[in-house]
């Protein structure tokens, strides 16, 4: 989206879009997250029965109760569980450190569960310690990880620096405590770790994932995953012509075959030259489709704000822009996230999922990302994470 003043108008420019997508969800109160997983359908099956009476009307309406009513005192059938940090003395050293070229096991269960919460804090005098300790998770025994990222680009924190936001599924609060509420079921076993790929010590590692087991998983469940890309800088196009309509040297968010639904991503900016870096937009391609299935308006539309956020930051459940820092100068940063958890966007063979940097890829900024999703296994190989040096933000004058 253009950066100038919306109350002018611009013959070649699009309509506001960004008040349209306010409304287009429904309340962050009424989304629940197990949904993405199909695991309300036990609750809905459980609510009683009606049968029509005369004129269609539900017999004896006025005396069914609605679900949401029992929600929170309906019995459950699964085991609550925790993987922590704690002191197994008993005394109060609650943290583990990790040396340079180690990796802590968080989490290492077998049968079948669902992880739903992960939180971390960490004191490290690495400056850098959200790029260089990497976050991975395998299941089902599975030989390649589902989750490879950067723990800082994990939870929104893409250039390395700690902010405070919330979000429906990521979540930041004071002082530097990281909270991941992504469901991540397993069938038959779940292994978590974090490897410090840095060159100093991380003196503290405190951590708590919260789990269920269960029996057995019902059927038609993804897997979740999450995978870090970057570009540092983006390259330009070599067509100037100022077209796009295939995505050519788009940067890409997520490429992934198999059945799935792509959940939102993580998107971290430094700008390399002055100027609004947003005109870019968002495609993806679905299931093998030539030109984009979903075609975007503009970076901040994307993320469902408008008109360059004006330079104001914003967090709110499904999207947001918690980060802005020198905005539309050289060095400027920002930090963004979108949730499409009122519509996961679904795939059947194959997803790619793309956004131009500058209109139809006219800037050189960095770029990094994550992006997360659930789908069938086997996943297609995750490209390879870069080395922890090219990782660390820098401005690359001019791109």
């Amino acid at each position: 989206m253009h950066s100038s003043d919306p109350n002018q108008t611009f013959p070649s420019r699009r309509k506001i879009l960004g008040a349209m997508a306010s409304v287009a969800g429904v309340s962050a109160a009424g989304v629940s997250a197990s949904a993405l997983l199909g695991l309300d359908a036990a609750h809905a099956a459980a609510e009683p029965s009606r049968t029509s009476g005369a004129m269609g009307a539900p017999a004896e309406a006025e005396h069914a109760a609605p679900e949401q009513l029992f929600a929170q005192s309906r019995l459950r059938d699964y085991k609550t569980r925790r993987s922590s940090s704690w002191d197994r003395t008993g005394g109060n050293a609650d943290a583990v450190p990790v040396e340079p070229g180690a990796t802590a096991t968080l989490l290492d269960v077998t049968g079948a569960g669902v992880v739903t919460h992960i939180w971390f804090t960490i004191s490290s005098e690495d400056r850098m310690h959200l790029k260089n300790l990497v976050l991975r998770a395998w299941w089902d025994g599975e030989s390649a990880p589902s989750i490879e990222v950067p723990i800082g680009d994990f939870y929104g924190l893409g250039l390395g620096e700690y902010f405070t936001y919330q979000s429906a599924l990521l979540a930041v609060a004071p002082m530097k405590a990281l909270n991941a509420y992504f469901q991540m079921p397993f069938a038959s076993a779940a292994k978590i770790t974090l490897t410090n790929e840095g060159k100093v010590r991380t003196d503290s590692l405190y951590f708590a994932i919260d789990y269920t087991t269960i029996a057995k998983l019902p059927e038609g469940l993804g897997r979740f995953h999450a995978q870090y890309r970057q570009a540092a800088p983006c390259r330009k196009s070599a067509n100037t012509s100022g077209k796009n309509l295939k995505g050519e040297d788009n940067y890409v968010f997520l490429e992934a075959t198999g059945k799935g639904h792509f959940v939102g991503v993580t998107h971290a900016v430094e700008q390399n030259t002055d100027g609004w870096f947003g005109e870019g937009d968002d495609m993806m391609f679905i299931d093998g489709d030539a030109l984009p299935t979903i075609n975007g308006t503009g970076t901040e539309d994307y993320y469902n704000g408008a008109w360059d956020f004006y330079g104001q930051a914003f967090a709110n459940m499904r999207q947001g822009a918690p980060y802005i820092v020198d905005p539309e100068r050289t060095g400027g940063r920002y930090c963004l996230y979108r949730w499409h958890i009122e519509s996961p966007i679904t795939f059947e063979k194959s997803i790619r999922v793309t956004i131009e940097h500058g209109h139809a890829n006219d800037r050189a900024d960095n770029f990094y990302s994550t992006a997360y999703w659930y789908q069938t296994e086997p996943h297609a190989a995750f490209p390879g994470l870069p080395a922890p040096e090219a990782r660390v933000p820098k401005v690359v004058v001019g791109g």
